[in-house]
């Protein structure tokens, strides 16, 4: 029994070294970016940027329905059988993925898109990466490793449902559980009520973004100084002593150089209960700011 116990853990929390897919990471990322691009061009605004996100399904992430000239459709990433379905009222194209450039993908979508009568334009200029490449000029990112792929959703899979139990514990205004493409992860975001003080210097998008004050938890597969997949959570505004406050499970730690608290992915694989694991991150980082900055938590936490 132990033995079967420990290989359905192991499918449900699969290795994910940054290094052995970091190139199908950075295709994937960019395939996101059209999609996410389409979203945010098509989806009525919703505060916070929002109408941006992508959700996840038993299969993958999809835009949710979007309106076009009185129709919707929808764009849904499948992990599984590794595919864009595109689906209208009338008719479902599907696009398949495989190693192929950026460029080339996105050709595809919008050429599938004016087919079935969808006219959409986008800023085809990438987001919050260094060195950005317009999609349409993209050949350099060409990589597609189904297996990697399909962990990466697997985890995100786990960790949302892991999410939602977390946020069903507040009755305050929260996020949904919701998958930024602009950063590739996975977050959900509570809020004290009251607004935060302006940001000096902030842009249009940190401005609405941060408006109110936030704890936010989240899961991404790393870069940069974070070499490897991790959980993560942030106060903002933070308060002061924030680093200092105790965390659980032992292995959370502060990041000066983030500004995060994080929680290493490899960690929450070698915990006796990964659920457990994140949930105590997730209460843990969310009381030591909440207590911080002095949310009336009475008020936003259930009894």
């Amino acid at each position: 029994m132990k033995q079967e116990y420990e290989n359905i853990a192991g499918d449900l929390w699969p290795p994910l070294p940054l290094n052995e897919w970091k190139d199908t990471y950075a295709t994937l990322h960019m395939w996101m970016q059209v999609i996410g691009k389409i979203r945010l061009r098509l989806a009525p605004p919703v505060n916070h940027w929002w109408h941006s996100t992508l959700y996840l399904t038993p299969r993958g992430l999809t835009t949710s329905a979007m309106p076009y000239r009185g129709r919707l459709f929808e764009m849904a990433f499948d992990f599984i059988d590794h595919t864009l379905e595109i689906c209208t009222d009338d008719v479902v194209r599907t696009i398949t993925l495989v190693p192929r450039p950026v460029a080339a993908f996105y050709s595809e979508v919008m050429a599938t898109l004016k087919d079935l009568g969808i006219e959409v334009r986008i800023w085809t200029m990438p987001q919050e990466v260094q060195n950005p490449i317009p999609f349409e000029k993209d050949y350099e990112h060409a990589a597609y490793d189904r297996e990697y792929v399909n962990r990466f959703w697997r985890i995100l899979a786990q960790t949302g449902s892991i999410f939602q139990e977390f946020r069903g514990r507040f009755i305050g205004k929260s996020s949904p559980v919701h998958f930024f493409w602009g950063s590739l992860d996975l977050a959900v975001t509570r809020f004290s009520g009251r607004r935060a003080p302006e940001r000096s210097g902030a842009d249009l998008i940190t401005r609405e973004a941060y408006s109110h004050e936030v704890i936010s938890h989240g899961f991404w597969p790393g870069g940069g100084p974070i070499a490897g997949p991790a959980f993560y959570a942030y106060a903002a505004p933070a308060p002061a002593g924030l680093a200092q406050e105790p965390l659980r499970p032992a292995a959370a730690h502060y990041s000066q150089e983030m500004s995060e608290f994080l929680l290493m992915y490899d960690d929450v694989r070698a915990a006796q209960s990964p659920r457990e694991a994140v949930l105590e991150f997730c209460q843990s980082t969310y009381e030591a700011g909440a207590k911080l900055a002095n949310w009336d938590r009475k008020e936003l936490e259930k009894g």
